[in-house]
């Protein structure tokens, strides 16, 4: 009887010292999550980023904020994508180098990385990080804009990033990603973590 309590007083102490290790483990990583989104569908999945992983959650801004008209950022864009122009943020990270894994989060315009994450990716040092890249689109896909994660952080452990479909501002289909999509979005993040083994 005595040996069948001491196993099972072994068996829980096993327990709550791999879970309080499993804890330690994650919860020694600093995690920042950056994104930029223009009609909130990136955002979104920035969130659910957030709630599954915690860190700190930050939202990219320009000095100078693209034109609320659809046709004239589109414009914007191309320019800065054919000129290499990086537009300056007005967010600031304080103490970048403290964050161990970074994400970094991204709508596609013109099949690229939008010019303000080039900005932010140019702006800090990646080196010796974890970069995760996400994306929403309208459905074409990422584009090169992973790609472009992997050159602007060559010293960087960047891997497998998440994409989804979100709006088309275009076509005036702004937040899709709502309701029954957030939620089949959520899954979607979820399972992406687990494959990348930072969820359990």
């Amino acid at each position: 009887m005595k040996r069948r309590a001491f196993f099972h007083f072994l068996i829980i102490s096993l327990c709550m010292i791999s879970t309080w290790s499993n804890g330690q483990t994650m919860s020694s990583k600093k995690i920042l999550i950056v994104y930029l989104s223009r009609t909130n569908n990136t955002k979104v999945i920035a969130e659910i980023i957030h709630a599954e992983m915690g860190g700190k959650l930050v939202a990219l801004e320009l000095q100078k904020p693209y034109p609320e008209n659809y046709r004239q950022t589109v414009q914007q864009v191309v320019r800065e994508n054919e000129t290499g122009y990086l537009p300056p943020l007005k967010t600031r990270i304080d103490s970048i180098e403290k964050y161990d894994i970074v994400f970094v989060g991204f709508p596609t315009w013109d099949m690229k990385m939008p010019p303000p994450v080039k900005s932010f990716l140019n702006q800090y040092n990646f080196k010796g990080k974890t970069v995760i890249p996400f994306n929403t689109n309208a459905g074409y896909g990422v584009g090169s804009g992973f790609e472009t994660v992997k050159q602007l952080c060559p010293d960087s452990n960047v891997l497998e990033g998440f994409s989804t479909t979100g709006g088309i501002e275009r076509d005036g289909v702004y937040l899709a990603i709502k309701g029954d999509k957030a939620v089949q979005a959520q899954e979607e993040v979820r399972k992406w973590l687990r494959r990348i083994t930072l969820l359990n």
